[in-house]
């Protein structure tokens, strides 16, 4: 069993991974309103090595936004999939983002790649 410390590290790991292949798919104003929702620590993995310039990358599968995750991934070897990573960020976006930001993200993505992220079933209670 995984140490606390290491399950941390894993997890810190993934979300950036996860994190920053989205943010390289989509168009630069969306990708800049979505850094600017996240908490300001983790704002720092976002916008790491970022270069706008490239982006959006033209990834249109499933199978090519995973391998870009798998990639960054890589360092921390076989410890948690791609595929396992990028569903937990993208439940964790769900939970603590806007959900219109969601959706804007979600539709400006390939449909195969859209077909990963769940799409969220949660009621925006902070307006209430």
């Amino acid at each position: 069993m995984m140490s606390p410390p290491r399950d941390r590290q894993v997890a810190w790991h993934a979300l950036g991974a996860v994190l920053r292949a989205v943010r390289d798919r989509v168009p630069i104003e969306l990708a800049a309103h979505l850094g600017a929702q996240l908490p300001l620590i983790v704002r720092g993995t976002f916008y790491d090595q970022w270069r706008p310039g490239e982006t959006p990358q033209k990834w249109r599968t499933a199978e090519e936004f995973l391998a870009v995750v798998a990639a960054q991934l890589n360092s921390l070897g076989p410890v948690v999939g791609a595929s396992d990573a990028a569903d937990a960020v993208f439940r964790v976006l769900n939970h603590h983002v806007d959900p219109g930001q969601i959706e804007k993200i979600r539709h400006a993505l390939p449909a195969e790649i859209r077909m990963l992220w769940p799409e969220n079933n949660q009621q925006d209670t902070r307006a209430a």
